[in-house]
């Protein structure tokens, strides 16, 4: 069965920090680009970052530019978001999603993991 679980989500201080992590089992990640995505409360699902396969290309919505950083560990088949300088508007439920480019559709999703920034 093939599976994208998120974790690392919580509840953080505005200022603060996390690191996301997207595990995929059932498949390897080495051929597909992962994108993480976002939707918060009334809001619709925006795209936050993507990586390529390789991991040789990397995008930012403007909004987390300077903040985020995707990466990725093939050989174990995850794929990261360090999120830094965390804002109240950072909070949402955050999904990672198999792609077969980061100009693609979505294959499939995560189940998503919650980030609340809040004092």
């Amino acid at each position: 069965q093939l599976q994208l679980v998120e974790s690392g989500g919580g509840l953080v201080q505005p200022g603060g920090s996390l690191r996301l992590s997207c595990a995929a089992s059932g498949f390897t990640l080495d051929y597909y680009a992962i994108g993480w995505f976002r939707q918060a409360p009334g809001k619709e699902r925006e795209e936050v970052s993507c990586i390529s396969s390789s991991g040789g290309s990397t995008n930012y919505a403007d909004s987390v530019k300077g903040r985020f950083t995707i990466s990725r560990d093939n050989a174990k088949n995850t794929v990261y978001l360090q999120m830094n300088s965390l804002k109240p508007e950072d909070t949402a439920v955050y999904y990672c999603a198999r792609k077969l480019s980061c100009v693609s559709g979505v294959l499939h999703w995560g189940k998503g993991t919650l980030v609340t920034v809040s004092s």
